[in-house]
């Protein structure tokens, strides 16, 4: 092939894309660079190619075609062909001072956008954001490489930077999509692991470094690259999975720190994912778990927000390893018929140099008025909710983790905040919405798209809203104006029944309605009932601390507080450590207290450990416990007026008639002979007692059954007469229930009648 000549001298045409492009200010670079039709009918082919020395433009097979001129002195080459198509298949060799290298040209590949994409994503409708902004490993043209693409639409200019272009941001500025505000480049032959981030040459002319709001995993702090990992593969559902969440199935979740759970004795420090799943998930499941809820894991910088200020919300931490860790730790967690809730942040963001503030100098993810975009009590940054791409972008991430990473439940966190204009501000201090009101319309139409779309989606993936108000429907349907969540934390019922543990039992007298309050609204919502990380935490103490009295009576009334919590209706949540009751307030920065349950502790920890585990077997093996969670017919009180005595009884009852009476003495004061109207006659087990001296109680019970008599009481037509342990809960099936052998098992656990008093 002859070369055509070619002149050393830059035309006007060239002038003005050279100075863009060394200013950084050029938006589309794909129109100079590459490969063009010239004026001949034949090609251009031109590069921007910074201290390179010589260039070649050689074929797939490494042949010469023809040598290129420098047009600039600081690294501009072309090269024009006669008789060749747009369609040419060309590299470069490039002669720097010490080394020549054979490289793919950038400039010469298509988009990966579709004009559909880019209006999906504009629209803020794209189900699957994340297919396509990010960084995705792919081929092109035979030629394998990443895809990256960012949404930037103030930018003047953004570049991908890393270790494969010595984070010099001339050497691969990105293509921009005017209609989309997306810029975009494939970049051949850079591997899988890169790191990169996005140089952004903001509207006001400042340069910033950002890291990859769709990476798929980040740099361990305090480094803030984002990885080129690829596009985890999605994870097939199962129905058992989806079963599991369901309002009729028990749910009893362990919450998890990962960070703090257990650590290396050695050196304190965190296991990875595989060590977790290898300690952390058959003790999920000895311990009668259905589900693990883990604390947030999308990549944060600041240790000490335990996940909740994240930069990286489709990037699992790397504190813990890599994103194929997690996987593996979920699947094992599968395979134990273990269910997965993540701890979802989308209320807010940290303001950090690389994270989404003031991303391409303009707020462009978060709202420009203090007003309305900055959290006063977390220093944090609020997303613009009303802003498509932004909607897309939270909501694609609740999909990412269900189909991607298995992820069973969201548990979104401080909803309360995003629904309320005024949450937490002062007069003054607030923007009304369109209407006047102090509702967040645009956040409510996101948690509502989000929940609309999950349940479309048909993954099996539910919601959780931690919401800590009274606000109306948050389990309701759409269609009935809800937000459409599938379960509410009951903050209300942790506060009113914490505050009355906290009591001296002669004082609890006093305050009886706050443990039955709860039943007033209790089919108003699908409620779970929390006890939960942020009630053992900023000097709050344990929840051993809070109980009134001695040693006996903390552990006693610990128990028997646990005790009516699982009889209770609503599905459980505790945070690990309190089913041992450790008994400092929990420390991020170390391990639970394991060491508390070796014998010289006394056995009052290990006693704890066994009546958790024992009520989470009965729990799920009692469908009255947990089918009619939500329905009236499921729950009835037999006692609820005996203030005096601070004794409460009620009946739990199941779909095809199955009951369990759940009775509850909060006074150390054992009450004997106490009668309590019932349905019906027979023979009444006790299957459980709080006070067993198995769970280091004072043995006081009822010789395991109770025969029900022929006289009315309490407005039933029989009664039974029980000896209730002091600071006890007790549970009794009607004989010939389902009583699971597990449960039964076990010496001790049903108590012997011995008379005694603990003042």
């Amino acid at each position: 092939m002859k070369d055509v000549p070619q002149t050393p001298f830059p035309s006007e045409y060239d002038r003005i894309f050279i100075e863009q492009l060394i200013l950084g200010r050029c938006r589309d670079p794909f129109a100079y660079l590459g490969i063009h039709h010239n004026e001949s009918g034949g090609v251009i082919i031109r590069a921007y190619l910074p201290e390179a020395l010589r260039v070649d433009v050689i074929d797939e097979q490494g042949n010469h075609i023809a040598p290129m001129v420098e047009i600039d002195f600081r690294g501009f080459f072309t090269c024009e062909l006669a008789l060749q198509s747009i369609q040419l298949s060309y590299r470069f060799f490039v002669h720097y001072a010490h080394t020549s290298l054979d490289i793919e040209d950038p400039y010469r590949f298509q988009s990966h956008f579709s004009d559909f994409d880019t209006w999906l994503l504009s629209e803020g409708s794209h189900i699957r954001p994340y297919e396509k902004l990010g960084a995705h490993l792919v081929t092109q043209n035979g030629v394998g490489g990443i895809h990256f693409s960012l949404w930037a639409p103030n930018a003047e200019r953004v570049s991908v930077v890393g270790d494969f272009n010595l984070w010099d941001g001339r050497r691969h500025s990105m293509r921009y999509h005017p209609n989309s505000g997306i810029w975009d480049i494939f970049i051949p032959n850079v591997e899988k692991g890169a790191l990169y981030k996005f140089e952004i040459l903001d509207k006001n002319g400042n340069l910033r470094l950002k890291s990859d709001p769709y990476a798929f995993s980040a740099q361990f702090r305090p480094d803030t690259a984002s990885v080129a990992s690829g596009l985890p593969a999605i994870v097939e559902g199962s129905e058992a999975r989806r079963r599991a969440n369901d309002p009729d199935q028990p749910i009893s979740i362990y919450e998890v720190h990962l960070g703090s759970w257990r650590r290396n004795l050695e050196n304190n420090y965190w296991l990875d994912y595989e060590e977790i799943a290898r300690e952390l998930i058959p003790y999920v499941k000895e311990m009668g778990f259905t589900h693990i809820e883990l604390l947030p894991i999308s990549e944060f910088p600041f240790d000490g927000s335990w996940g909740y200020q994240p930069t990286g919300i489709y990037a699992p931490t790397s504190r813990f390893g890599r994103p194929d860790g997690l996987r593996h730790f979920i699947e094992k967690a599968h395979e134990a018929g273990i269910n997965v809730v993540l701890d979802w942040v989308v209320g807010h963001f940290p303001t950090d140099d690389h994270g989404l503030g003031y991303f391409d100098g303009s707020h462009l993810y978060e709202h420009e008025d203090p007003k309305e975009g900055f959290h006063q009590d977390w220093n944090t940054l609020i997303y613009n909710y009303g802003r498509n791409e932004v909607r897309n972008y939270l909501t694609g991430n609740a999909l990412y983790w269900i189909e991607r990473f298995g992820i069973d439940a969201l548990r979104v966190d401080a909803v309360a905040s995003m629904i309320y204009r005024d949450y937490s501000r002062q007069d003054g201090e607030w923007i009304p919405n369109r209407y006047g009101g102090r509702e967040n319309l645009e956040a409510i139409d996101f948690l509502r798209g989000t929940n609309v779309m999950l349940a479309k989606a048909n993954l099996g993936g539910v919601t959780i809203a931690e919401e800590s108000t009274s606000f109306a429907g948050v389990t309701h349907s759409p269609e009935q104006n809800g937000l459409g969540f599938n379960y509410k934390w009951n903050m209300g019922w942790m506060n009113d029944t914490l505050r009355y543990m906290q009591k001296d039992p002669i004082h609890r007298q006093y305050h009886h309605d706050l443990m039955t309050f709860g039943m007033m609204y209790q089919y108003s919502e699908q409620f779970m009932l929390p006890l939960s990380h942020d009630e053992v935490v900023h000097g709050k103490g344990s929840m051993l601390g809070k109980m009134p009295g001695d040693c006996w009576q903390q552990f006693a009334n610990l128990r028997a507080y646990y005790g009516y919590m699982w009889g209770y209706p609503g599905k459980k949540l505790l945070f690990m450590g309190n089913e041992f009751a450790q008994g400092r307030e929990w420390n991020f920065q170390e391990s639970l207290d394991w060491f508390l349950l070796n014998e010289e502790h006394g056995g009052w920890h290990k006693g704890m450990l066994n009546w958790v585990r024992d009520l989470n077997k009965l729990y799920t093996s009692t469908p009255a416990l947990y089918e009619l969670d939500y329905s009236p017919e499921g729950f009835e009180w037999l006692v609820v007026d005996d203030a005096q005595r601070s004794v409460f009884a009620f009946e739990r009852k199941g779909k095809k008639g199955a009951s369990v009476i759940v009775i509850s003495n909060f006074t150390p004061v054992v009450r004997e002979n106490y009668v309590i109207g019932v349905h019906s006659l027979g023979e009444y087990k006790e299957v459980l007692n709080s006070d067993a001296n198995y769970y280091m109680g004072s043995n006081v019970g009822n010789f395991g059954q109770i025969c029900a008599e022929e006289t009315p009481s309490h407005g039933k037509p029989y009664s039974i007469s029980v000896t209730i342990p002091p600071l006890a809960t007790l549970f009794l099936l009607h004989e010939g229930e389902n009583v699971a052998p597990k449960v039964m098992k076990g010496k001790g656990k049903v108590a012997k009648k011995k008379k005694t008093k603990r003042g």
